[in-house]
């Protein structure tokens, strides 16, 4: 059966195996996460399961997503995420999904948002280099350089690599291994990085490579 997950990245450690070797790892409070709404072929078009993660007070939710809440009849939950599986009929509204879902030695995806960086400049977002400093550069070493120009094409093309905004972006990080199981605390340590500052929340699902 396709297992996924919501958890929040604690931070990384390190671990070492039997024989010694030292394995660096990300550990992620995984769930516990509840079943909220099941969608189907018949209704919606395809399967998925939609859960939800982390308790918020009543309060704090807006009417519609109360009026969601209370047909499945559970309580609020602050992150919803949807897994997409291709057979969903062992799981029912409700269900409690913890982190021994899954297993040591299993290979999964992981999705998160980058860590924001603000505003960037050129070689911090695009790894431009530096413009040459000998006579006539001035005080723009770091700066993108010539851009568009007085006659064709008189503009700038789309796509020009400029500063801007830097991270906060989207990312999944693919094939990674579960090394170590907790299952009384929830937890469970990947091995490497995953993206995300501390806190933040990620989803694991079964590596589409593996």
């Amino acid at each position: 059966m396709q297992k996924g997950i919501i958890g929040k990245k604690l931070g990384m450690t390190q671990l070492f195996d039997e024989n010694g070797k030292v394995i660096p790892v990300t550990i992620v409070e995984a769930g516990p996460c509840v079943v909220v709404q099941k969608k189907t072929e018949e209704s919606d078009g395809y399967c998925a399961v939609q859960l939800g993660f982390g308790d918020v007070s009543a309060k704090k939710v807006t009417k519609p997503a109360k009026g969601h809440f209370e047909k499945a009849n559970v309580a609020p939950k602050k992150t919803l995420r949807e897994f997409r599986f291709d057979d969903i009929s062992a799981l029912s509204v409700g269900d409690i999904i913890k982190a021994d879902a899954f297993a040591a030695g299993d290979h999964v995806d992981v999705v998160g948002f980058s860590k924001g960086k603000g505003y960037a400049g050129t070689i911090k977002r695009f790894n431009g280099h530096r413009l040459r400093e000998s006579h006539g550069t001035g005080p723009v070493a770091r700066h993108a350089g010539s851009n568009g120009s007085c006659s064709t094409p008189s503009r700038v093309f789309k796509g020009k690599k400029l500063p801007g905004h830097l991270g906060t972006e989207r990312v999944t990080v693919q094939n990674l291994t579960v090394v170590k199981i907790d299952p009384e605390n929830n937890l469970i340590a990947i091995k490497g990085a995953v993206p995300g500052a501390k806190g933040s929340v990620v989803t694991l699902s079964d590596s589409v490579k593996a």
